[in-house]
């Protein structure tokens, strides 16, 4: 279904808002944008608040972004180079792991303060909270543990070993299963989480890189690097389903439209595939802007927001037609992007020019809808400096 704009909106010319256009945090939150005083009368509901808590790598430090005055709040220092980030679903806290010395960090989300942190290994490689918010995994790569960390004390309480050297690994949707890749010995395991226990791996290809729980936990999917292919197996069995072949290497990959389609994004061709997890086969490639890279999906609209970082843009997709709506020029080298709640907004990390680019959800939907669809460029709201060499960010909206 195609996305309709939901305030009045009356054109006189084309809308097109570029990087030397850009909305000033006023005129955003007064609602009348600059952006489209030309010719244009827009109605723009105030933004739901909240902050962005974004990992700089470089700046060994988590930058507060404030979502109702769209600035940077506080630079909160860590121990330590970030480069995941993590929101308790429940109490509030904010959970930063820095890899290289292995640390888990956390932060009170309401002081926007340091509280405490734990070693958990000497190098990690990445975290997850477990669903039902008690516990927290993080990936070990030395020494090759999956170690579990309990958030009420912040201390570890579960080891699992690892007979190779992981790369990447998922929870299912009731954390009693995770899938682990081992990317130079080309293989998976399942571990049993409940027992502690890591299955005998089994043999996938030349490389593997990300695994994924299918939403509904029943199959894992595995980025089958050396083959470019996704090779999807069955959970409950642990058996082989199929083989995948792709016309790009699955770099990244990224669920949409409620879990339905997988997205995958890599090395080979400047597009989009669109596989049907459910049924098992690739649906279309769909063209996206150069070099495509790591990708975000909003839903109510079900939009796909990929990134270019080679030309500093981010292409967004309608992913119930399949076509690409706007390009957005967002800044150096946008490497990450974030949605908010409701799909108000999406927010983009630009790792060389160090700053977070605003696009407004709702203004992308009106050019989509409206007639001057021809005129595929979408500029910024805003520009928001948040430190040096932002990788990641998570959301705590209210």
């Amino acid at each position: 279904m195609e996305g309709k704009a939901r305030g009045p909106l009356r054109c006189g010319r084309p809308l097109e808002v570029t990087l030397n256009n850009v909305m000033t945090r006023r005129e955003l939150l007064i609602g009348a944008p600059a952006a489209f005083s030309a010719g244009c009368r827009w109605r723009h509901r105030a933004p739901s608040g909240g902050y962005a808590f974004v990992a700089n790598e470089d700046g060994q430090a988590i930058a507060a972004v404030d979502l109702t005055a769209f600035a940077v709040a506080r630079h909160i220092k860590l121990d330590g180079s970030p480069t995941a980030v993590a929101i308790h679903p429940k109490l509030p806290a904010v959970y930063a792991l820095t890899p290289a010395n292995g640390t888990l960090h956390e932060i009170e989300a309401d002081r926007l303060s340091f509280r405490r942190k734990v070693t958990v290994c000497s190098t990690a490689l990445s975290m997850r909270l477990a669903p039902n918010g008690e516990s927290l995994y993080v990936l070990c790569r030395e020494p090759r543990r999956l170690v579990r960390v309990a958030l009420d004390r912040l201390a570890v309480d579960a080891r699992i070993a690892l007979p190779e050297t992981p790369k990447d690994f998922d929870l299912d949707l009731e954390g009693r299963i995770a899938g682990v890749s081992f990317g130079d010995a080309g293989s998976l395991s399942f571990i049993d989480l409940q027992r502690g226990i890591c299955e005998r791996p089994i043999q996938v290809g030349a490389d593997v890189g990300a695994v994924r729980f299918r939403w509904d936990g029943e199959a894992l999917i595995a980025a089958n690097l050396g083959r470019r292919m996704l090779s999807i197996y069955d959970t409950p069995s642990r058996k082989l389903v199929v083989h995948l072949p792709l016309a790009v290497r699955p770099d990244n990959l990224c669920f949409g439209g409620g879990g339905g389609q997988l997205f995958v994004t890599g090395d080979g061709m400047d597009a989009v595939v669109i596989v049907y997890p459910y049924i098992t086969e690739v649906a279309k490639t769909v063209l996206a802007g150069r070099s495509p890279g790591p990708m975000a999906a909003s839903s109510s609209p079900d939009y796909l927001f990929v990134t270019n970082p080679d030309s500093g843009g981010v292409t967004v997709l309608n992913i119930q037609t399949a076509r690409v709506m706007v390009v957005a020029s967002v800044g150096a080298e946008p490497t990450y992007v974030a949605i908010t709640k409701n799909s108000e907004y999406a927010l983009v990390l630009n790792r060389k020019s160090g700053d977070m680019g605003v696009l407004w959800i709702e203004a992308i939907t009106a050019i989509e809808s409206s007639t001057l669809s021809k005129y595929k460029s979408a500029g910024l709201f805003t520009l928001i400096p948040v430190g040096s060499k932002p990788v990641s960010a998570a959301l705590r909206t209210v």
